[in-house]
């Protein structure tokens, strides 16, 4: 058994270091910053973090997600080496909301929202690299921005693409996008060789032997910037010209701590976002301590900030990739971390031999599986209360940000929470008795401003001449604006000839 589990990690270890090779190298391209710290960062999340977090599941490493901030940061400061200060910083502070319990923030963000948010990532992933596979490669691998790099935007890309198709990176995509189907089907999966190598690995192993065959026909040959572009590490000179460590000169600079600030909050809320979501694709549902996730993921920045790595938080896309690839415990999280340190430290010229299209094509291949239709299919049969928040967190998503779709998500699910608690939370009912017209309201535990519009238009169609009885029974708390409206109810009663019982409610 043992032996077998330990197989399952190596192979979706393979699995999760092709996936992600190209976004730990695309969002250091993005930050603008030296490609090895996109490397220094998916080695220590995946093995420091990994090692400290009660996930079992979940893949830490650089976030597309926080591109934007590691830009401003940078430019606000003036150099790498000042923002990796503040990355320390903003772990210790990780490590302070780990102490302190916030971790529990990720339970109130609602299951609609947390599917929307995958499905969204899904679409941005499929979408961010379908011009890759056409071979047009001017925007980085791990590019996530509706607003890209090289000026353009998700949607305007896809049509510069059409007039920039590269042939042989085309032909490459297709093939490798068919052997990825071919590996999902019974024939693959039931042989006893082939199963033992993962789909990824076949179509970079084919991707390498196109790219090499195709050397020969100018019309069919693939370019370097069409190629995976590595750092070159051959000494230990070059690996200490790759390492950038902190600059701590600017801690009394005002604009340090807000960068601290940031950086520290957005990148414990796109980890617990992640965690939560991953919660979602376990097989096994297992649950994770939020907190310590979060003291892990500060350890990892802290870290990271040490020795001039990006910023780390749980990810989704490589997350889900583990889970997919069988995973069976952290092992394979730790293996891909080491894969991506030993590949490029000791066969870099071999992986710069894959083509960036084989690359989208399992990253494409990772995205449909977040956003199978019958996802959509299951939230427009829940109702709207369901679809909604799902549909508004994914299109927010694809204009801004995830963070943004999540919080305009969650905002339209406390919308019909609200309104469900106006609509629903009083038990009322009338009857006729004895020739006299009764109504009854029950207040519930809570009783809040929201529920003023309620009570009003339920007051106004008691009738002349009636007994009202008002039940404070279960009642706990109950706001003063709604207060006013019962209580003015009461005193004006008399002059529509209206009887009204109170039940432990106090004028």
């Amino acid at each position: 058994m043992f032996p077998k589990n330990v197989f399952a990690d190596f192979k979706a270890g393979i699995v999760v270091f092709l996936v992600a090779l190209p976004l730990c190298l695309g969002i250091a391209l993005a930050c603008n910053v030296p490609l090895f710290s996109g490397i220094i960062a998916g080695v220590v999340g995946g093995i420091i973090v990994t090692i400290l977090s009660g996930s079992k599941y979940s893949v830490t490493g650089p976030a597309a997600g926080l591109t934007a901030i590691v830009l401003t940061a940078i430019s606000d400061l003036g150099s790498f080496e000042a923002f990796l200060a503040a990355l320390v910083f903003a772990g210790i502070l990780q490590i302070l909301l780990g102490v302190v319990r916030a971790g529990g923030l990720g339970n109130y963000v609602p299951n609609a929202v947390i599917k929307g948010m995958l499905a969204g990532i899904g679409i941005i992933l499929i979408i961010k690299q379908i011009p890759h596979f056409f071979g047009y490669d001017k925007d980085p691998e791990g590019d996530m921005s509706f607003i890209q790099p090289d000026g353009h935007n998700t949607f305007s890309e896809l049509l510069v693409m059409l007039e920039n198709i590269t042939p042989g990176a085309l032909v490459i995509g297709i093939i490798s996008f068919a052997l990825l189907i071919i590996a999902e089907k019974p024939l693959y999966k039931n042989n006893k060789v082939l199963s033992n190598v993962p789909g990824p690995l076949l179509v970079v192993i084919f991707g390498i032997l196109l790219t090499i065959s195709f050397k020969g026909f100018s019309y069919l040959a693939i370019e370097p910037q069409h190629l995976v572009n590595l750092p070159t590490i051959t000494s230990a000179t070059d690996l200490k010209s790759n390492l950038a460590f902190p600059n701590f000169a600017f801690i009394s600079n005002p604009s340090f701590w807000v960068i601290v600030v940031t950086l520290g909050v957005v990148a414990s809320l796109e980890t617990l976002l992640n965690i939560e979501a991953s919660e979602k694709l376990d097989p096994e549902k297992n649950s994770v301590n939020q907190n310590k996730e979060l003291m892990a993921q500060g350890i990892g920045n802290i870290a990271c900030g040490l020795i001039g790595g990006l910023p780390v938080t749980s990810v989704i896309v490589r997350s889900s990739a583990n889970i997919n690839a069988g995973a069976k415990s952290k092992l394979s999280t730790i293996i891909h971390a080491l894969l991506l340190l030993i590949c490029v430290l000791l066969i870099p010229n071999v992986l710069t031999l894959i083509p960036n299209a084989s690359l989208a094509a399992i990253l494409i291949f990772t995205g449909y599986k977040l956003t199978k239709i019958a996802i959509f299919r299951e939230h427009f049969e829940y109702g709207p209360e369901q679809y909604l928040p799902f549909f508004i967190t994914i299109i927010v998503m694809l204009f801004t940000d995830l963070l943004k779709g999540v919080g305009s998500g969650i905002i339209v699910a406390v919308i019909f929470i609200i309104r469900d608690n106006i609509s629903y939370s009083f038990d009322t009912g009338n009857d006729v008795i004895a020739g006299e017209k009764y109504y009854m309201i029950k207040l519930p535990q809570h009783v809040t401003f929201f529920n003023k519009g309620y009570l009003i238009n339920y007051f106004d169609t008691i009738e002349n001449n009636s007994k009202v009885i008002i039940d404070a029974s279960a009642n706990k708390r109950i706001n003063r604006d709604a207060k006013d409206i019962i209580d003015e109810f009461v005193e004006r009663s008399h002059r529509k000839n209206i009887q009204v019982e109170l039940i432990k409610y106090t004028i």
